[in-house]
């Protein structure tokens, strides 16, 4: 199975982790043992104490990991490169449940990036969930705001939640769809 380890480990100091499927946030204390069941995209799934919860990237250290260091850009980058780079962390933000990046997953509909008078760039992506009631949506929006904002020149980033068109099967990447069972 992609991504998948079952790998053991201990909290090394309290880190905030999110439920899954509900999406509250919590707080996992320092000691609590458990097994990373999913990494991927630089954060993880655990299994703690019967439940699955998401810790970010940037808390990587709270259970032994190396945080994620933010992308390169090339010197003088166009707004070419630099949603070439988005796309990129794009896929690097996983559904908790699915091993699946979100941009194979077909929930990416549109990403445009605005030019700054200062140089910097604002950046527009609309995404949708694979079910509207989906808990873990903020969660997803939140992960791909972050992925975003730590690219070189981006000084803001909005996500927006979009569930029109509907998402099916058939927008998902042929690897998607082969990696999940569904081809």
């Amino acid at each position: 199975m992609f991504g998948h380890t079952n790998e053991p480990f201990t909290i090394q100091r309290d880190v905030t982790a999110v439920i899954i499927p509900v999406g509250e946030s919590v707080t996992l204390r320092e000691g609590t043992a458990g097994f990373i069941t999913q990494a991927l995209g630089g954060s993880f799934t655990v299994y703690v104490e019967g439940n699955l919860f998401r810790i970010a990237g940037m808390d990587a250290d709270a259970i032994g990991k190396e945080p994620e260091a933010p992308p390169a850009i090339p010197e003088n980058a166009t707004d070419k490169d630099i949603e070439a780079v988005i796309w990129e962390q794009l896929k690097t933000c996983y559904d908790p449940e699915i091993p699946v990046n979100i941009v194979d997953l077909g929930l990416i509909y549109r990403c445009e990036i605005e030019p700054r008078p200062d140089g910097q760039r604002s950046v527009t992506v609309d995404m949708t969930l694979t079910a509207p009631g989906c808990g873990m949506g903020e969660i997803l929006v939140q992960d791909a705001q972050e992925k975003i904002a730590v690219i070189p020149t981006i000084a803001d980033v909005r996500v927006e939640l979009v569930f029109d068109p509907p998402w099916n099967q058939s927008m998902m990447s042929d690897e998607a769809r082969l990696q999940t069972g569904l081809m």
